[in-house]
């Protein structure tokens, strides 16, 4: 059974880090593309960005270019979310995906997200 486990959100003062963990268990990680996602209450999802089996990224949102940064450790069967200079704006429950070959809503894998709360 393939699972995903989102970690590491939590409330923050503005002009804070956070660093989120996405842990897999099921899948051979390292054939994964693995996507971050938010959605912030009363808004629609939005794709933060992903990081692909060859360890590229692809564009960040427009909203955290420059402040947040995807990675992934594949012996650890992890992706990770760093998160620096947070503002109330990025309040968000914040999921991970992960699927063979696509980054999306239509990835095949969904944790069940970790809450971030940045308090100004």
């Amino acid at each position: 059974q393939v699972k995903l486990v989102e970690s590491g959100g939590g409330s923050v003062q503005a002009g804070g880090s956070l660093t989120l963990s996405c842990t897999s268990s099921g899948l051979t990680f390292d054939d994964y593309v693995v996507g971050w996602f938010r959605q912030a209450p009363g808004k629609e999802r939005e794709r933060i960005s992903c990081i692909t089996k060859r360890n590229n990224t692809l564009p960040y949102l427009d909203a955290v270019m420059g402040r947040f940064t995807v990675s992934r450790d594949n012996a650890k069967n992890t992706a990770f979310l760093h998160m620096n200079a947070l503002n109330p704006a990025d309040t968000a429950m914040y999921y991970c995906a992960a699927d063979r070959s696509i980054c999306g809503a239509k990835s095949r894998y969904w944790g069940e997200g970790t809450e971030v709360t940045i308090s100004s």
